[in-house]
């Protein structure tokens, strides 16, 4: 999985009132949690190296690194590191075990857990179904799934409100941390699916009328992309297209070819052997300056900018 919260302006921070309440118990995962009605938020610190931690948890879970390296090993997958800037969304009753290589009493590892009641987890897919299911004619389903993505800012936000109503004093904090909850949890599906259809575009374009569209779009980044068109390829009309695109993966078509574009640019400007002229013709965009505008939005640097911080 290729990530860049390396540049991401916006990483999620624990606030100074949390560590000036928080006890700090035990060395290794030491835990300090908020309980209100729908969900749990609990946040582990490791001050010192250790292996084979063992954790579950009774809810489906989302698990949040802020600081520091773990190495995550889940039921039939491979180990892999888990860094700050990256989520990880797990069904109820998943064992998990953790090493903590590089924890020091200077250095520690902070992760988020984010235990979110099984019941209302389905309330709010149930909410979700009653504005219509995917266009393939399922249903959304609950996140029942093992599911390890990079957030994008908006998620980060997200989840740093969470922080912040979990640990305030507030009357009414389980009614703002509920519609907080219910945005996290829709834009991970969406976010999710948005990866199904693009895996789908490689492994079978023709599994569903999104993959076959996705392909498409990544085959023809060059050129002119319209609703109009990529309407006509699904086999819908423009408005029930565009409703559906982003109903099930979080981003217009306009954003989605965006997205595209600029991961194209990204990936040629690590390159030392490619201009960025050359990378901004390849991607797709007709304006330079529309093209560094967006750049610089999506990664808080210029296209210069990054082309030297990557060394290239």
């Amino acid at each position: 999985m290729k990530t860049d919260n390396l540049f991401l302006k916006k990483m999620i921070s624990l606030t100074p009132s949390f560590s000036a309440k928080r006890k700090l118990v035990d060395i290794v995962e030491n835990r300090t949690v908020h309980t209100l009605n729908s969900a749990e938020l609990s946040i582990y610190e490791t001050h010192q190296k250790a292996k084979d931690i063992q954790l579950q948890f009774t809810d489906p879970l989302l698990a949040s690194m802020i600081r520091g390296k773990k190495i995550m090993s889940l039921s039939h997958k491979p180990a892999f590191g888990f860094l700050p800037g990256e989520s990880l969304a797990l069904p109820s009753d998943e064992p998990m075990c953790i090493d903590f290589p590089e924890a020091t009493l200077r250095n520690p590892t902070q992760c988020l857990a984010l235990a979110i009641s099984r019941e209302w987890l389905q309330q709010t897919v149930d909410l979700l179904n009653q504005g219509g299911g995917r266009v393939d004619g399922t249903e959304w389903s609950s996140l029942n799934f093992n599911y390890r993505f990079t957030n994008d800012i908006t998620i980060n936000q997200i989840i740093q409100r969470l922080i912040f109503i979990f640990t305030e004093n507030h009357p009414s904090k389980d009614i703002f941390s509920e519609m907080l909850l219910r945005e996290l949890v829709i834009r991970i599906l969406q976010f999710e699916n948005r990866d199904r259809y693009g895996l789908n575009s490689v492994l079978d374009s023709n599994a569903d009328a999104f993959s076959h569209v996705i392909r498409f779009i990544r085959d023809n980044l060059t050129e002119e992309l319209s609703v109009e068109v990529l309407s006509r390829l699904a086999c819908m009309s423009e408005s029930k297209f565009y409703r559906s695109f982003r109903s099930e993966t979080g981003l217009t078509p306009n954003e989605y070819i965006i997205e595209e574009r600029l991961k194209v640019a990204e990936n040629l400007l690590v390159n030392p052997d490619v201009t960025i002229k050359e990378a901004w013709l390849a991607s797709g965009f007709n304006s330079f300056s529309y093209f560094s505008t967006l750049f610089k939005k999506r990664k808080k640097l210029t296209p210069s900018e990054f082309k030297s911080r990557m060394g290239a």
